[in-house]
């Protein structure tokens, strides 16, 4: 699933690789799926974005934009991008397939949900809070998202929270998920399960810290090995609790690994590092 890291590195790489082709054609719906939602009629995207040159791409949490002249295209968290240059054959199956001048293209699929937006870039997206909410989040790894902007969002809602609860939820910070947030809180040293009004400051200040390195990390290395790039390689960061921890050893103390289903996901956390 797409999170802050992934959203950020292939929002550039699309920069690089796309920004500057024209669209020749956009295909929807080849393959359907139940959970593939769209904005507005699908089939109306290839008339709003042929012909139109793609200008920027960039994140806002975990969704990607392309803005191509007066059109935008939105992917959401669940949504798979590809790019297949001009002597590579492109999949069958895909949800969205942008189709460009040159041969190119990118494949858009879905495994279990994903949300594909194409509309005029004037449009008013008010009405959708999630999408409100990446929007008009301060970015996590920006200079804006300091420490006393992360003490804001520890409301009174949030202090009886989790600390996954908390992190993950609301829409506090968009684009974090349950994915990512397995090691800033094996790197804080506080439990997923840990009730935030029980942290001290210190503890909380250790949230943030691990929060902005954590983060910064797993970006720079080209997110992480659980999920790929735009070009389909895994990326570079190898996380330390997860599906990949196979041993379920922690990485940073060597002691037990334990894992556990919780709020409708797996949570993974260290024995002795992450005390409850």
């Amino acid at each position: 699933m797409l999170e802050i890291p992934e959203a950020i590195v292939i929002s550039r790489q699309l920069d690089q690789t796309v920004k500057g082709k024209r669209i020749k054609e956009v295909v929807t719906e080849a393959s359907p799926h139940k959970f593939a939602w769209y904005f507005g009629d699908p089939s109306a995207y290839d008339a709003l974005l042929r012909g139109r040159g793609i200008e920027t791409a960039f994140s806002c949490g975990g969704r990607i934009e392309l803005w191509a002249e007066d059109a935008v295209l939105h992917f959401g968290d669940g949504v798979n991008l590809r790019y297949y240059g001009a002597d590579e054959k492109h999949p069958v199956k895909h949800q969205l397939l942008v189709a460009f001048d040159d041969g190119s293209a990118l494949a858009a699929t879905v495994a279990m949900y994903g949300m594909l937006m194409a509309y005029p870039a004037h449009t008013d997206m008010d009405d959708d809070f999630y999408y409100k909410a990446a929007k008009e989040a301060v970015p996590p790894l920006s200079d804006g998202f300091d420490y006393p902007y992360f003490q804001t969002l520890f409301d009174e809602k949030g202090r009886k929270m989790s600390a996954k609860a908390f992190l993950a939820t609301e829409q506090r910070i968009p684009g974090l998920g349950n994915g990512a947030l397995q090691d800033i809180l094996l790197n804080a040293k506080i439990h997923p399960k840990k009730k935030m009004n029980t942290l001290s400051a210190e503890q909380y200040r250790a949230l943030f810290d691990s929060l902005k390195s954590t983060l910064g990390e797993m970006t720079d290395a080209g997110g992480r090995d659980t999920e790929r790039d735009l070009f389909g390689n895994p990326g570079g960061y190898q996380t330390k609790l997860g599906k990949n921890n196979k041993l379920l050893i922690c990485p940073n103390c060597g002691g037990a690994v334990k894992k556990e289903t919780y709020m409708g996901g797996s949570i993974y956390f260290c024995e002795q590092c992450q005390e409850k």
